[in-house]
């Protein structure tokens, strides 16, 4: 029986969440999210603790249930000059940052300095402080997929998963894509979104994001499928945050708003027969 036998529906549907990452990053982030989820076609989002919004996505989501919520783990900080790090004290998780105490850059330093036992306190200070804010977390996932350099702190990942009862988002070739050891991956157990549609630096250079959302719709297959999007203004805030990284910038995440609130983005949903569906479904089969 396959995940869409498992969830009531037909074996061939189309299943999809369209799912908003980095909310708590700004509130111009917040902002967008908040617009995008009650539009109705974005119905899941994942809030980052570490960064100084978390708080305000927090508050919105205790009055707001009907939406999924997820820990959006976080373990890197891709950013030039706008810093964040760790949750839990920076004594005991000092591997897993720079001189100034914030979070690594790149997965690459990140994997060359960690440890897993301090990859393990920082998630589950993550998942504890999110609870502790009062939110029912609907799933787990990691920023940049940083918890897929390598299949031990993977298994980190998957375990709190179990420990907490949430769903954690999977997805085989992405993590594949990052994996920076030589060691190979066992997903035989697990859930996974068996297809994960994620805009690319060359499409939106070539002004072809929203092409490529349209014909990721169209083309859909059936099966587990998840549309992960950034929303977010092309305002000051956000261009200051994204300062000289245009990929995932403030550009690019207003075009992820932009198509993903609108009625041609809706209309695509229904004329393909796709199903969305929730983390809260997923989490009852588990």
């Amino acid at each position: 029986m396959n995940l869409s036998q498992k969830l009531g529906y037909p074996p061939d549907t189309k299943l999809l969440l369209i799912h908003a990452d980095d909310a708590g990053l700004a509130h111009s982030e917040n902002r967008a999210t908040i617009q995008a989820l009650e539009a109705g076609i974005v119905n899941s989002c994942s809030i980052m603790i570490p960064c100084p919004w978390s708080f305000e996505m927090v508050n919105y989501a205790k009055n707001n249930p009907q939406f999924d919520y997820g820990v959006h783990l976080t373990l890197t900080c891709e950013w030039e000059d706008y810093k964040f790090g760790p949750v839990a004290p920076l004594s005991e998780v000092s591997s897993l940052t720079d001189q100034n105490g914030h979070f690594y850059k790149t997965r690459a330093d990140f994997f060359n300095n960690a440890k897993a036992e301090e990859v393990e306190k920082e998630l589950r200070a993550q998942i504890e402080r999110a609870l502790h804010f009062g939110l029912q977390p609907t799933h787990l996932d990691s920023h940049m997929c940083s918890v897929g350099v390598s299949p031990e702190f993977l298994e980190l990942y998957k375990s709190l998963g179990k420990e907490y009862n949430l769903p954690v988002l999977l997805n085989k070739t992405f993590i594949e894509s990052v994996n920076l050891t030589k060691e190979s991956f066992d997903f035989e157990n697990d859930i996974l979104a068996e297809h994960l549609h994620i805009g690319h630096f060359d499409y939106f250079i070539k002004n072809e994001q929203k092409n490529y959302y349209s014909s990721a719709l169209d083309t859909m297959p059936s099966g587990f499928n998840i549309i992960l999007i950034h929303p977010a203004f092309d305002d000051t805030e956000m261009q200051a945050i994204t300062k000289n990284h245009p990929n995932f910038g403030s550009e690019w995440r207003q075009i992820d708003f932009d198509y993903f609130t609108s009625e041609e983005c809706r209309t695509k949903l229904k004329e393909n027969n796709i199903q969305l569906i929730t983390w809260k479904e997923i989490q009852k089969i588990i």
